[in-house]
């Protein structure tokens, strides 16, 4: 099934010029841009993964992850083939990469009604357009998201910020939240661990907390790759621009993809970036991939108090007054 895509400009010799993310690739006839699931045919711009979802899952919101986004919640997890990135250390290579590495599009048939539906019977209350990056497949997610607004449904995307502003705006009045991946604060990282640029993500988290979207920022934490003392204070600083408010996920790595050599992240410098993390005066830093750590849980930023408890994806207790600490009445920041 392919589709017409969204975002695109003709250029001399039908080449086209893609505005959807930030690598605004120039495509040539018969060609595919950076994703490779894009393709130039005859001077007509389409998208190959237009409703074939390769994953489809129901999940914790707490998986995305999301802690402060209607916590405790089901989401409808969908995702086509694909990647905007190549990042060495990826956890869904298999599916994210298979456009590149098999040159194969793969799927099953789905409609945007029908993700919708499926979303519905599944007693969730949110689809997340997740696993892969959800920008390449954006005319899927768009024409879905839609549908799961008027149907009553929340949207959320767990991307790597890598999109053009044009694109934030098209989607914007049917994104509800979205967790950020800020995989350093370095450019060369992003350029030899990613294939991609770090502006446009800083630029991507500025505009979709002007837009209004409620964003929680992911930072997995890699050993000898961005793990620094100041690397790590310049993003907690970064987020905290942002507003203090912005929850940060610090998440711990785990050997994959082409990082197997690579040790995994210990607990102490997990807990010494969340540290770091409260330092900057952020309100809510998390520590990932750690189940049981006390840094899971959530506490009133006003007098202390535990307020959400959790084991991995899973809330043991939730002592909410609606979003309000029983004790002191602070609000909880979020949509709960």
């Amino acid at each position: 099934m392919v589709h017409e895509a969204l975002l695109y400009e003709k250029t001399e010799q039908n080449y086209l010029r893609c505005g959807l993310c930030a690598h605004c690739c120039r495509i040539s006839p018969h060609a595919r841009g950076i994703c490779g699931v894009r393709e130039n045919r005859g001077g007509t711009l389409f998208s190959l993964v237009y409703g074939k979802t390769i994953a489809e899952n129901v999940d914790p919101v707490e998986k995305k992850p999301l802690f402060h986004f209607m916590p405790g919640s089901r989401t409808f997890s969908i995702a086509t083939e694909g990647c905007n990135f190549r990042c060495c250390f990826c956890q869904n290579s298999e599916i994210s990469q298979m456009p590149r590495e098999k040159a194969e599009i793969v799927g099953m048939d789905r409609t945007p009604a029908q993700i919708a539906a499926m979303a519905i019977n599944s007693q969730s209350q949110s689809i997340s357009y997740t696993y892969t990056e959800p920008t390449v497949f954006f005319e899927f997610a768009l024409d879905t998201a839609r549908i799961a607004a008027a149907s009553g449904l929340k949207n959320i995307f767990v991307t790597n910020g890598f999109m053009t502003s044009a694109m934030l705006k098209l989607l914007s009045p049917y994104l509800d939240a979205a967790n950020v991946d800020l995989k350093s604060f370095r450019e060369d990282f992003y350029d030899k661990s990613c294939g991609g640029h770090l502006q446009p993500v800083l630029d991507s988290l500025r505009t979709m907390k002007e837009l209004g979207i409620w964003v929680e920022v992911t930072t997995l934490l890699i050993p000898g790759l961005n793990d620094g003392d100041q690397e790590l204070q310049d993003i907690a600083a970064f987020v905290a621009s942002l507003g203090r408010e912005t929850p940060w996920h610090v998440s711990r790595f785990h050997p994959q993809y082409r990082l197997t050599d690579t040790p995994a992240t210990s607990a102490a410098a997990i807990r010494d970036a969340v540290e770091t993390g409260k330092a900057a005066g952020l309100k809510y830093v998390y520590s990932g991939n750690l189940p049981g750590d006390r840094g899971e849980n959530t506490f009133c930023p006003g007098c202390g108090q535990l307020l959400i408890a959790r084991y991995g994806f899973s809330i043991e207790r939730n002592d909410l007054h609606g979003s309000a600490c029983p004790s002191c009445g602070t609000l909880l920041d979020g949509i709960f």
